[in-house]
Parts: C-alpha cells; sequence; structure tokens
C-alpha cells in the first residue's frame, strides 16, 4: 500500500462505531469466562481503535483501562469518548505501537484485543505480549478464523492476499498450547457482530468515498477492496468468522 492507500484506509475507518466485528454481548461474554479477578484489575487494551469495546469494558468492571492504539485520530476520538462518559479515572488512552510496549513485565491482569492482534500475528502477540501478565492472568482475543474447510477459491483467494496465516479454531487453539495458555473458553461471535457496528456503517462510508474519489483510481482501489471483502461475508460468512479466544498464563 501507497502512503496514499494507507491514509485512505484510515479514512474509510474513521468516525465509525467499529474498526473491526465486535458487540457488547461478545465483550460481555468473554470477560465473564475469566474468574477470581481482582477487585479493581489492570486491564490492557491493545489496539483500541476509537474504543467502543474499550468504553463496554470499563462498564464491565472496576479496573483500570490502559487503552493502546498507534493511529493518533483515533486515540484522540476515543479521549473524547472518555471526557463524555466520565471515564477519566478508569480509562488511560496511550498513542503507541503494540508490537514495542512500553510496560514493565507482570504488570496486567487481563491483556484485551478485539479484531487486532492480525497486525502483529496470533502466534507473535501471544509470545510477545505474555510477559506483559501476571502469573494466573488472561488474554482475551478476537481473531479471523476459518470455520470450516474448503472455502470457494475467491474467498481463499481474497484472504490468501488478506490475511494469509489466518488459521482454524484447531490451528488456534494449537498456537495457544504452544505459546504457553491454558485454553479457558472461544466461542465465534454472530453474524450481527460483523453488521450493526462494523459493516452497516463502513458500506455507507464506502459509497461517499465512491463517489468523492470516483477519478482516482489509487484511491478507489482501497475503496473497492473494502466493498469486496463485505460482499464475500454476505455470501460466505458460514466459511469464516471472528473467534473470541480467552486463555490464561500458565501458573508457575
Amino acid at each position: 500500500m501507497s502512503n496514499k492507500q494507507t491514509e485512505i484506509f484510515f479514512q474509510i475507518y474513521q468516525n465509525i462505531p467499529r474498526q473491526g466485528p465486535g458487540n457488547f454481548e461478545s465483550t460481555k461474554n468473554a470477560f465473564l469466562k475469566m474468574i477470581d479477578l481482582p477487585e479493581h484489575p489492570k486491564i490492557l487494551d491493545i489496539g483500541c481503535g476509537t474504543g467502543m469495546q474499550t468504553l463496554d469494558l470499563a462498564s464491565l468492571t472496576n479496573g483500570k483501562i490502559f487503552a493502546v492504539d498507534n493511529h493518533p485520530v483515533y486515540v484522540d476520538e476515543l479521549k473524547q469518548k472518555v471526557l463524555q462518559k466520565g471515564f477519566s479515572d478508569k480509562i488511560a488512552v496511550i498513542n503507541a505501537d503494540m508490537s514495542a510496549l512500553n510496560f514493565p513485565h507482570t504488570t496486567f491482569d487481563i491483556i484485551w484485543t478485539e479484531g487486532a492482534i492480525y497486525i502483529i500475528g496470533f502466534e507473535n502477540g501471544l509470545k510477545q505480549w505474555r510477559p506483559l501478565l501476571k502469573q494466573g492472568g488472561y488474554l482475551a482475543a478476537s481473531e479471523l478464523t476459518w470455520l470450516k474447510p474448503h472455502p470457494p477459491s475467491e474467498l481463499k483467494e481474497f484472504w490468501h492476499v488478506g490475511y494469509p496465516a489466518m488459521q482454524s479454531i484447531e490451528g488456534n487453539l494449537q498456537i495457544i498450547r504452544n505459546s504457553e495458555y491454558k485454553i479457558i473458553d472461544y466461542f465465534v461471535l454472530p453474524e450481527s457482530a460483523w453488521w450493526n457496528y462494523y459493516y452497516h456503517p463502513l458500506a455507507e462510508r464506502v459509497q461517499l468515498l465512491k463517489r468523492h474519489y470516483q477519478d482516482d483510481a489509487e484511491a478507489l482501489e482501497v475503496v473497492n477492496m473494502t466493498q469486496s471483502e463485505i460482499d464475500l461475508y454476505q455470501r460466505y460468512s458460514e466459511y469464516y468468522g471472528y473467534v473470541f479466544y480467552i486463555v490464561q498464563k500458565f501458573l508457575n
């Protein structure tokens, strides 16, 4: 992607409720799998985007949330939401790179990442972030996952380019075991988690940008790829989805 196309990519996702599939029910379901948490857990929300799930977490816990994203516009937007919601004491928003997090080891009771671990890679994220967890701490990650074998060729080709490291559920469970975590639970996000706060507003944004960039082939390439992604999910959602994996750092 050129610099211009990267700018267009962020423009597509700016000011929509979520930057990936998810909903309150799924966030709550994953959070409730974590037992014996301290009264005020320390939570690291990695790749928080504009923070819909961050605010949901804040409504579910008395803990302190450190929300991290490397895109300044998302960070600024979340900071405004935190002020508006009166969550300044519960949420600290930090502009930082998920691959170079500057926190001491064993700081957090929970690491949370919805739809973002793919950026660094599922296995790499699990291993790289593990030292930041306290012993017995939890990690919850939603990850794009194959749900059925033998996907149609156009779907397979699209994701071979878009996310070639995508695994099946069993493939991800094996990665979790190899990364020295205990598997607590996992579940597939419902299709509504893709549409309500993500693909429906994203599709509206795409139509606006198609008209805006109708004479700009470089920009349209990014816009049309986003439209293709939406169309493929509409046709083939039985073959892939987001799976929430809830895991725990082994006790020594």
